[in-house]
């Protein structure tokens, strides 16, 4: 029965602590800098881009290897 008492009391002060703790120090709204963008946009600079002098990666896929057997 104490164990019980012990449990409920630990909860009462949880939340008492939870609620002093928000009324004390309220959360802080999140404040968006507005960063000035170059002109064109995202799909201007995917145009603007060489593809032949990208350097290339080698890659073994196998994803499908097929054998003779069957």
């Amino acid at each position: 029965m104490r164990a019980h008492h012990h449990v409920i009391a630990v909860a009462v002060v949880l939340v008492i602590g939870l609620g002093a703790k928000q009324f004390l120090f309220p959360p802080k709204q999140a404040v968006a800098d507005v960063v000035p963008t170059a002109s064109g946009g995202i799909l201007q600079m995917h145009n603007d881009i060489d593809m032949k002098q990208l350097p290339q990666q080698k890659m073994n896929d196998k994803t499908f290897v097929f054998t003779d057997e069957e």
